[in-house]
């Protein structure tokens, strides 16, 4: 049963069609082994039937006459009004033990009747020229060959029958490939329409269409996007709201810092603030999740250059193939910037690469540090949760970078991988669908 599933085809297109056309094909094989193992041998039947009763007549009339004139005017006849050519050799006998006949259908068919009407000993030679068969019978005074033309014996229709069967086999499926074609469209118009806002991307031209199922399908998509579109710009203005609040007694703490002569009360007092607002804005930009930039055409290159180039170590990225994508530039570079960021926190040496394969960008960030357990990496990515067993806690951090990076790449249609570096710590691997 398993091995049968795999033999089927992937695309609902294709499963569709092999819906349609198995019955089809089914049908047409029926047909055909009925025609052929039914209607052919009974038209051959009754055609060789028809032939050994012409052969028979015509021994019948040159043993009603004995003058050899006569004889030669029975052969005419047979010719002129029977369409059969014969030749009578006198004197003559067939070889014994008779040569066995061959096991073609046409053959035994005509030597069933031969044997019915003729009952006397004869031979079939259905490879005689000019497309003949001929049909030596022994008299009691010689051989009479007989040469009927093998089109008299077999079916016409054959050939008119495989050509419609075939014929006919190819238009239905052509008009079964189009309206199946037709039936899917909406549902892949669905699937793409779904796919681009999975990415942020809003196709305003969606249209619900096709069959009643699939349009109600696309209305509840449709319906479910509006519902989230609505949610995003309601959280935006929320967000909004909460970061003025919380920045206004921040700035009013700051400016009465600020008029306060120096001590260490003040100093701490403000390092203190700046943890704060550095704390709001890593859990703003969480909360936001980069949701009002918009989606465009970018290319990676120019976005890894710069993050290396601002990093606090020597890094070169390894860029492979071209990086060009559709995605909201400031997003990957938040995640890429908090990958880089990790690494450099807890490793000596960070080797970055990228690479596009098919229809996927790989961005590979590797590190020397102490790396995450196996059974911790899914953890990691918890918001907030940081993993003091294995990363430094005093390093800084609010435990939000893995969880923005993730956020970013599965809103792209990506993903982000977390596993062992060669290098002995850890290697993060995002990818982008191209």
């Amino acid at each position: 049963m398993v091995r049968f599933k795999q033999l089927l085809p992937r695309s609902i297109f294709w499963r569709s069609l092999l819906i349609v056309l198995t019955p089809m094909i089914v049908l047409q094989l029926v047909l055909a082994f009925i025609f052929y193992e039914r209607h052919w041998e009974t038209v051959t039947r009754h055609l060789t039937n028809a032939v050994a009763g012409d052969v028979s007549t015509l021994i019948w009339m040159m043993n009603s006459y004995d003058a050899e004139d006569e004889g030669s005017l029975v052969l005419r006849i047979g010719r002129i009004h029977l369409g059969i050519e014969a030749r009578f050799h006198p004197e003559m006998r067939l070889p014994v033990p008779l040569p066995p006949p061959d096991d073609t259908r046409v053959e035994r068919l005509l030597a069933e009747a031969l044997v019915q009407r003729v009952r006397r000993p004869f031979v079939i030679d259905t490879e005689a020229p000019d497309d003949n068969a001929l049909i030596s019978v022994e008299l009691q005074d010689g051989v009479l060959d007989v040469y009927v033309p093998m089109r008299s014996m077999e079916s016409r229709t054959t050939d008119i029958f495989v050509f419609w069967m075939v014929g006919t086999s190819v238009v239905l499926a052509l008009i079964a490939a189009y309206f199946v074609r037709q039936q899917i469209r909406p549902i892949r118009r669905l699937a793409k329409a779904a796919d681009s806002f999975g990415k942020g991307i809003v196709d305003v031209e969606f249209k619900p269409s096709g069959a009643r199922e699939v349009r109600q399908a696309a209305q509840a998509f449709v319906s479910m996007r509006e519902r989230i579109q609505r949610q995003i710009g309601q959280r935006t203005l929320m967000l909004a709201g909460v970061s003025h609040d919380l920045r206004t007694p921040l700035t009013r703490m700051k400016l009465e810092l600020a008029l306060l002569e120096p001590n260490e009360e003040a100093i701490s007092l403000k390092a203190d603030i700046e943890e704060m607002e550095h704390m709001i804005e890593v859990y703003l930009a969480f909360a936001r999740g980069e949701g009002e930039e918009q989606p465009r055409e970018m290319d990676l290159v120019y976005v890894l250059r710069d993050i290396c180039e601002a990093s606090p170590l020597d890094i070169v990225a390894d860029i492979q193939g071209d990086l060009h994508l559709t995605g909201r530039p400031n997003a990957l570079k938040r995640c890429l910037t908090n990958l880089i960021d990790n690494a450099c926190r807890y490793g000596d040496t960070v080797p970055v690469a990228a690479e596009r394969s098919d229809h996927t960008i790989t961005i590979t960030i590797d590190d020397d540090g102490p790396g995450i357990p196996e059974e911790q990496r899914e953890e990691a990515f918890q918001p907030f949760v940081r993993l003091d067993s294995s990363r430094d806690p005093n390093r800084g951090g609010g435990g939000l970078g893995l969880t923005i990076a993730l956020d970013v790449a599965r809103s792209h249609g990506g993903d982000l991988v977390l596993s062992e570096s060669p290098a002995g710590g850890l290697r993060a691997q995002v990818l982008l669908p191209v």
